[in-house]
């Protein structure tokens, strides 16, 4: 199979791929037509059925895996393709592993340098919390490895959020280690806690979408409560050490404006807030990159990022 990232405009397509999104839409002339969204590993792209009705079109789903014939040309500056025939694939003529994103790391090396964080916390209360996550309970374990940590922007893919939980107890090390005034404990124990809520928040894949709980609470809230309900299983679990704990989850987004139903009022609540924010802008601009399709040696600039606000490129 070809993959999206190598498709180019102009390019004649036959191949299979996982339907992620599909909605009918209408012209300015009121004809309708099909918006669909076809996914691999390396990335996704726009489509088009203009004429969703005609010979040839087959119907499926969102979350099918799909034989498409199109062609790839460019619309406002981005890769899209046009749909000319389709057919849902049968199961056995595909393989999963082409179209789900997953980490360049490997999960179990990174499981095994989280473990090693879970198992430098001098705390007993915290590490009696970490322990009830992160060494006695197989189905969050199972489901912590393999989630993502976003439908889209940042770490979208199985093992993101694995990924993403370990660059931030990385970079909280590294903080505690130049500030000494920051509690290396409760810093490192809010770390790998501060997304667990995002194995509730989004479905597994392949659909990696929103749940209901998801849409109506959101990861932050319900890493709260999952915290909550796990230190209250916790004989004598000091009061103000979980709440300093579930403060700095709550804030970690850092602004109201970004979601975050608290703004930092500890020290530790700020640092876990930058070393969020910066694993992720740098992923994202890092994905950016990755999944670019400039191809013009003369022009190194991408055009306007929606999540930079900016023009961007990358650096020789």
């Amino acid at each position: 199979m070809k993959y999206i990232n190598e498709f180019r405009e102009g390019d004649n397509i036959i191949g299979i791929y996982l339907c992620k999104q599909k909605n009918i839409a209408t012209t300015k002339n009121g004809k309708e037509y099909e918006n669909v969204t076809l996914a691999d590993k390396t990335g996704s792209i726009s489509c088009k059925i203009w004429e969703p009705n005609s010979m040839g079109i087959g119907d499926f789903s969102v979350n099918d895996y799909v034989e498409v014939h199109g062609k790839v040309t460019v619309f406002n500056g981005a890769l899209q393709m046009s749909i000319d025939r389709s057919l849902k694939a049968h199961e056995g003529s595909y393989d999963p592993k082409d179209y789900l994103a997953v980490s360049e790391h490997d999960p179990e090396d990174m499981y095994r340098k989280l473990m090693e964080f879970v198992n430098s916390i001098q705390s007993p209360f915290f590490r009696l919390l970490l322990d009830s996550f992160f060494t006695e309970d197989e189905e969050f374990i199972r489901s912590f490895k393999t989630h993502s940590a976003a439908k889209s922007i940042h770490h979208g893919f199985m093992g993101g959020l694995l990924q993403h939980t370990l660059s931030v107890c990385q970079l909280c090390d590294f903080y505690c280690r130049q500030y000494p005034r920051l509690n290396r404990d409760l810093l490192i124990t809010a770390a790998l806690c501060h997304d667990i809520g995002k194995t509730r928040e989004l479905s597994a894949f392949p659909s990696n979408d929103y749940t209901d709980e998801g849409q109506f609470l959101g990861h932050i809230v319900m890493g709260v409560e999952m915290v909550d309900e796990k230190i209250r299983k916790i004989k004598g679990f000091p009061a103000l050490k979980a709440m300093e704990l579930k403060h700095c989850i709550l804030a970690h987004h850092g602004e109201y404006e970004f979601g975050s139903p608290k703004k930092p009022a500890i020290i530790e609540a700020v640092a876990l807030n930058f070393a969020d924010n910066t694993d992720a802008k740098l992923e994202a601009m890092t994905e950016v990159f990755n999944n670019s399709f400039n191809t013009d040696p003369s022009n190194p600039w991408l055009g306007y990022s929606r999540i930079f606000d900016s023009n961007i490129r990358p650096t020789d």
